[in-house]
């Protein structure tokens, strides 16, 4: 009796498998990392060959690369802008704020897997993890740190450097959303208790009013 044939994958027009590829490639690259992941095992988990692959990216940098694009450029990036800047046009400080704890913390728990990706990049010292952080910088983190300027020169935040401020209002959400969605810690706090007990101390402090001025 003749072998069986191999099964094959079904057809899929070439967006599809292209886009089967990067999700195939992140789930991969978030666990083992870029450099220890090849592309045969990426086509393995994609059920074709490694042949295959090559038809839509020439180089495994290339569909790194292409992964950075696919999540930050996707079709929600542009609305999330849009909603970040109507904050910003109404000097919304506390609207705007919560808004970036929140999507901070929502990004790690819907995606946990780009996250961990990004971890291994930066641990590997691969260049498309610093240009994706430069990306972010210029496309994104300039016009926070324009906004919080400005409303330092309008009296509504306390003088320092923009930076600064920004560094503290991402590294907060960070730090917690890694703790919860990466390492699993298994922290007792709903996510929306947490934004607003962060929002709490960005805006006003740690210090009680009945410790104000007075020195430690």
């Amino acid at each position: 009796m003749p072998p069986l044939p191999a099964p094959t994958q079904p057809r899929m027009a070439g967006e599809d498998r292209r886009r089967q590829l990067i999700e195939v490639a992140i789930d991969l690259f978030s666990r083992k990392g870029f450099a220890g992941t090849t592309t045969k095992e990426i086509a393995a988990a994609a059920g074709i060959t490694e042949a295959m692959i090559f038809r839509h990216f020439a180089t495994k940098q290339e569909l790194y690369k292409a992964i950075l694009d696919y999540k930050c450029g996707g079709e929600n990036i542009p609305d999330w802008l849009a909603q970040a800047q109507s904050f910003m046009e109404n000097s919304d400080d506390e609207g705007l704020f919560r808004f970036l704890l929140s999507s901070i913390i929502r990004m790690h728990r819907e995606h946990p897997e780009f996250e961990r990706l990004l971890i291994h990049a930066a641990l590997e010292g691969h260049e498309l993890a610093i240009m994706h952080n430069d990306q972010m910088a210029t496309s994104v983190g300039a016009q926070f740190n324009d906004y919080i300027a400005r409303r330092q020169r309008e009296g509504a935040i306390r003088e320092c450097d923009p930076s600064i401020v920004l560094f503290s209002v991402v590294g907060l959400p960070r730090f917690y959303a890694l703790k919860k969605y990466i390492h699993h810690r298994g922290l007792p706090f709903e996510d929306e208790q947490v934004v607003e007990t962060m929002l709490s101390i960005l805006m006003n402090g740690l210090r009680t009013r009945e410790h104000e001025g007075k020195s430690r």
